[in-house]
């Protein structure tokens, strides 16, 4: 369910036409739905009104400050998995009580300042991380909340790339492992253990590894009870996928009410770590056709979008689909949508059936509010593209596009080369 839709043949976003956005900021534009967001938000919540928990957005997917702020605003708190997202998070106003730090490669920098943000929660992802954790608890002499991150050993059956839950990944601990890290931490003053927490991976179809790996780490919180160790939370992480062509993922409530009926008989508060099902659907990437060509075996439409602005297909070979701004019905074509820049891999989509259309005209990669502008770079020395928030008749741009100052901020000439 979305807020994109064709009204007298031009793509609206909620009441305002695409193409006005376009007209207004240029493109590239990233453009979200906020009634979009608030309904994702709401029925993801909604499905777990019978469980004690906190949905803590995975704010890698989308980072901007007005998207974190409407889920702040909403009830929600944030995942983090780097200081800057922590940063971010509080800059958007969300409690630091609503914050779990992830992340394999934390720096002792980032933890010290999430220690003294005072967050609800870090995971915990090896033994030497525990160790730099016990460090800065000691100096600062504060009670750290910690959870380990355990490696469930379960197939998330995703693409490669995002499958976390398996011990060839980098991911998380070994149960074995794991318990001796909880054991560390009860002879520590300062740690304080909390939780216990995995996460499968993401864009997941099937309930089927949601379950295992929840009724894994039920079997290891109430042991870890039985042994003295008082968890009060059980981080069940993301993973929940969406559709972008024919996918048919779980509906949140059947997600939910799985979770519930695993979790009977416990009082663990379960945090929530959803991502790409919140906001993947709430956006869409508006490029301009600048040239067609017509090759010997192939024909493209060449955009001003590229790679470094939605970077899924080139990366994953992800699927997007792309329809034109204004409706056009009648001949089709099969084409390459490709970019400008100077790679192979640079495209959104290959023998796609396009509308017939002339360069000016528009078009909408849709469901590209998930890893989209997050995972965008300045490659070839582009300008990163602007962000659009739109509520009802409303627009505003929640990012301005880059200039080229900002392309060369914080860079320098040696004086040895100045001429």
């Amino acid at each position: 369910m979305h807020y994109f839709k064709y009204k007298k043949g031009e793509l609206c976003c909620e009441d305002v036409p695409i193409a006005e956005i376009a007209g207004a900021t240029g493109t590239p534009v990233y453009v979200y739905s906020y009634k979009t967001l608030e309904r994702h938000f709401n029925v993801f919540d909604d499905a777990f009104k019978g469980t004690p928990h906190i949905t803590c957005y995975s704010c890698k997917a989308n980072s901007n400050l007005a998207v974190l702020r409407i889920m702040g605003r909403l009830g929600g708190g944030t995942d983090i998995v780097s200081g800057g997202e922590l940063h971010r998070a509080l800059q958007a106003g969300i409690p630091p009580r609503k914050i779990v730090f992830s992340g394999v490669g934390k720096t002792e920098d980032e933890i010290r300042s999430a220690v003294k943000t005072g967050i609800l929660m870090i995971n915990v992802e090896s033994g030497d991380e525990l160790a730099v954790i016990r460090k800065v608890a000691g100096k600062l002499k504060t009670r750290v909340p910690l959870s380990v991150r355990v490696n469930p050993q379960i197939d998330a059956k995703t693409h490669p790339y995002i499958t976390t839950g398996l011990k060839k990944n980098k991911f998380g601990v070994l149960w074995d492992d794991a318990h001796t890290l909880y054991n560390q931490m009860g002879e520590d003053p300062y740690l304080d253990p909390v939780g216990i927490s995995s996460h499968i991976g993401s864009q997941i179809l099937e309930l089927g590894p949601f379950v295992e790996a929840v009724r894994s780490l039920k079997s290891m919180a109430l042991q870890l009870r039985a042994e003295g160790i008082p968890l009060r939370c059980m981080d069940i992480g993301g993973g929940l996928g969406i559709t972008y062509r024919d996918e048919l993922p779980p509906e949140p409530k059947a997600y939910g009410k799985a979770i519930e009926n695993e979790l009977k008989g416990t009082d663990l508060t379960v945090i929530l770590e959803p991502g790409r099902v919140l906001v993947g659907n709430s956006g869409i990437l508006a490029t301009r056709l600048l040239y067609r060509k017509n090759g010997p075996e192939k024909s493209f439409y060449i955009v001003d979008g590229a790679m470094n602005d939605l970077l899924r297909p080139a990366l994953y070979d992800a699927y997007h689909e792309i329809i034109p701004v204004n409706e056009k019905p009648g001949k089709r074509l099969k084409a390459d949508i490709v970019g400008p820049i100077c790679e192979s891999g640079d495209f959104f989509a290959k023998d796609r059936e396009m509308a017939d259309l002339e360069p000016g005209e528009l078009i909408a990669i849709l469901g590209a509010g998930a890893y989209g502008f997050s995972m965008s770079s300045n490659y070839n020395s582009r300008r990163r593209a602007a962000e659009v928030l739109v509520k009802d008749k409303e627009f505003f741009v929640i990012r301005k596009r880059e200039t080229f100052k900002d392309l060369i901020r914080g860079e320098s000439i040696p004086s040895f080369l100045e001429v």
